[in-house]
């Protein structure tokens, strides 16, 4: 349904090629943006926010965009005092739909690009598409920093979405959950703490965890080596085969990224899943704010 209406690149980042009309890829690059934000069946979702405690003046927002912030507009919610879940379906379907977005279009998600903690917004929500069951979805890759650095179109305001229905088809090996953490305890499946090192290990942690530490056994790569902020650019997937090899994570193997909220785990579970091709990773989005909750659970 249509809606009514760094240039740089780092050494080991780059943006993706310029892709199609018809091609759906995870990542979708400023120019690609440019020339299809106005086509039939593609809708422009701006995640940012804060946007009107910028300096952008009178033009702050994406020609073609529709809004619905990332911390304010309902992605995630507390479900039985764990922070960050995912609404329940039938609450999350209806704020998609009133974003204008039905079952046919081209789904393509806009952060501000900062940094890898921010641009987690994107890879979360985009998450949260495919688990709803939508496969055409994209992020535009660095954001909006790209897309303002070349050239993109600004407007005053943004899009009046007009209500769509958005249907569900909910892949649940995608999520994973306490009892498959559990599972992975006992028969090994790799576990993947995208953390900082310090929290990893136990050195500092979220105030939304009980307890210092770690999923016992669980691997390391950190949110921050999967997107360059500085060049606002996502890891290619020869840089994630590298960090997943690093850690002794085999291509294709199944494992269970987490972090402490399904944020920063939404990074590694984008890279691993979508841009890297392993099909067999899913995102534990309860991560350590659940399974610390309960002192039973082993913490190392």
């Amino acid at each position: 349904m249509r809606l009514a209406s760094l240039a740089a690149a780092a050494f080991l980042f780059a943006a993706p090629a310029f892709a199609q009309q018809v091609e759906v890829t995870p990542l979708v690059n400023a120019e690609w943006l440019k020339a299809h934000a106005a086509d039939e069946n593609v809708v422009v979702i701006d995640i940012r926010d804060k946007v009107g405690e910028t300096d952008l003046g009178e033009l702050p927002y994406l020609a073609h965009a529709v809004v619905a912030p990332y911390a304010s507009y309902g992605w995630r919610t507390e479900i039985d005092g764990v922070p960050g879940q995912i609404p329940a379906d039938a609450d999350i379907a209806r704020l998609i739909g009133d974003l204008g977005v039905d079952g046919d279009d081209h789904v393509v998600i806009v952060p501000w690009g900062t940094d890898s903690s921010e641009f987690a917004g994107a890879t979360r929500v985009y998450w949260t598409f495919k688990y709803l069951g939508h496969d055409a979805v994209s992020i535009l890759d660095g954001g909006w920093r790209q897309y303002d650095a070349q050239g993109g179109e600004r407007v005053a305001e943004p899009v009046t979405p007009v209500a769509a229905t958005f249907p569900l088809n909910v892949r649940k090996e995608l999520r994973g959950t306490t009892e498959d953490v559990l599972a992975a305890l006992e028969n090994g499946t790799k576990l993947i703490d995208a953390r900082p090192h310090d929290q990893h290990v136990g050195n500092s942690k979220s105030p939304v965890v009980r307890i210092e530490g770690t999923i016992p056994g669980s691997l390391n790569i950190e949110h921050s080596s999967l997107y360059s902020g500085e060049y606002a650019s996502f890891a290619t997937p020869e840089t994630i085969a590298a960090l997943a090899e690093g850690v002794g994570l085999a291509a294709g193997e199944n494992n269970i990224v987490f972090c402490n909220t399904g944020h920063w785990a939404s990074i590694a579970w984008f890279a691993l899943h979508e841009v890297a091709g392993n099909e067999n990773t899913a995102m534990y989005d309860g991560s350590m704010a659940e399974w610390a909750a309960d002192p039973a659970r082993p913490i190392q």
